[in-house]
């Protein structure tokens, strides 16, 4: 039985969603794991009620393998929001963005040697174009400086753990349902923020009432709606496959970073935007192609 709802347009809207979260984080005045740290509690309050009303009783039934993947995809999360949100602080939105969503260098090595996932040529090439676009998108914005460099680098390793997180979670969504298996991973990503945040001894109050609103906007749009999206279409789509979606985040986050931080679009990141929709399409078409080739040649 197919899904209710297509899954490439709950990509969509995920994307939409998560092309939030820098912005969010980029006006917060709060440290960087406390944003992460409240992001995820609110998250989690949020989800409470239906979790013990309808999904409690499924805790019985995860087992020990899916437990221990479930804890490494929540400190993995965990480190790439605390990662990210630092990143954030040194490099622009733009830059930030782009190498946190190069995760398809990851995601085509880890789902080849971990789910022998294979893949085309021409999808191969697609991914590479795609990644190209990123690149240029934050051409003209990437500074050669300490600082800079540092957030690039806290980026890239941010992107890194996102990519893990999402292939320890598809192992573990095809078995437990949607609520049951974002509740337990968004808790243990919390228990993991709360640890960090009390390590560094950061203040979690006071903070003003626009931090407070962004905590909450943080978790009902690109954490609630946004990476529950993700985790839903984890059960229909490959890892691969989403990691080549949120290659689009760069290009919301820049033109929202444009309309409420003043920050220019250059031509290089409206030239590399463009690559990326184009490379996506094609990437999203051969996977299609490929599945119903395979379909055709199991039936014959």
């Amino acid at each position: 039985m197919g899904p209710k709802l297509n899954p490439y347009l709950a990509l969509a809207i995920g994307v939409l969603s998560v092309s939030t979260s820098a912005i969010l984080v980029k006006v917060s005045s709060a440290p960087s794991g406390v944003i992460a740290f409240y992001r995820l509690l609110f998250s989690v309050l949020f989800m409470l009620p239906i979790f013990l009303l309808r999904y409690v009783s499924e805790l019985h039934h995860i087992t020990k393998r899916d437990w221990i993947f479930s804890i490494v995809a929540g400190v993995f999360l965990a480190f790439h929001f605390i990662l990210w949100f630092e990143s954030l602080n040194y490099t622009s939105v733009a830059s930030s963005t782009v190498l946190v969503t190069l995760q398809p260098l990851f995601a085509f090595v880890g789902t080849y040697f971990f789910f022998k996932e294979k893949f085309t040529v021409r999808a191969i090439l697609c991914g590479v174009i795609a990644i190209v676009g990123s690149v240029i998108i934050s051409w003209g914005d990437f500074k050669i400086s300490g600082s800079a460099l540092f957030g690039d680098i806290l980026a890239l390793i941010a992107c890194a753990l996102i990519t893990a997180y999402l292939m320890f979670g598809q192992t573990v969504r095809k078995r437990v349902s949607l609520i049951t298996y974002t509740f337990v991973v968004y808790s243990i990503c919390t228990i993991t923020l709360l640890a960090y945040v009390l390590l560094l001894e950061q203040p979690l109050v006071p903070y003003p009432t626009s931090d407070w609103v962004y905590f909450v906007l943080l978790a009902l749009v690109p954490t609630l709606l946004g990476h529950t999206l993700f985790n839903w279409t984890i059960k229909w789509l490959s890892t691969s496959t989403i990691s080549m979606a949120i290659l689009l985040e760069p290009v919301g986050a820049t033109v929202l970073a444009y309309y409420l931080l003043d920050e220019p679009i250059l031509v290089t990141q409206i030239t590399g935007g463009s690559i990326i929709i184009v490379a996506l399409c094609f990437f999203l078409l051969e996977g299609k192609t490929s599945k119903s080739n395979l379909k055709l040649k199991n039936e014959h």
